[in-house]
């Protein structure tokens, strides 16, 4: 019997040590509702700048400059990729796609 109550005794202590909430954790507003409303979740977001931007990237990806056109076409052309870093890749272009071949 002796035993039972030590035991009953130890069990509470546990369980007072390991469920007790500190004044902490009750001033947090999460703890009586985690979720926040959406526009104070946005609030650091601002939609329209990012859609603008991307907006802006994909008519720059559209409207490239013919120096960046040209670029691409050598860089995808091993020899005048070659060529280009002995000798630039305007002279480069010049090179290899400069004169048109027609047959």
């Amino acid at each position: 019997m002796r035993t039972l109550i030590i035991l009953t005794f130890l069990a509470v202590l546990v369980m007072a040590a390991t469920c007790y909430e500190s004044r902490e954790s009750m001033e947090s507003h999460e703890h009586y509702y985690p979720f926040i409303n959406r526009r104070r979740a946005n609030d650091f977001i601002q939609a329209d700048t990012r859609l603008g931007a991307i907006t802006q990237e994909r008519i720059r990806e559209r409207t490239k400059a013919p120096h960046e056109r040209q670029r691409e076409m050598c860089e995808d052309y091993y020899p005048c990729e070659l060529y280009a870093y002995r000798h630039g890749y305007a002279a480069a272009y010049k090179h290899y796609f400069g004169r048109r071949r027609t047959k």
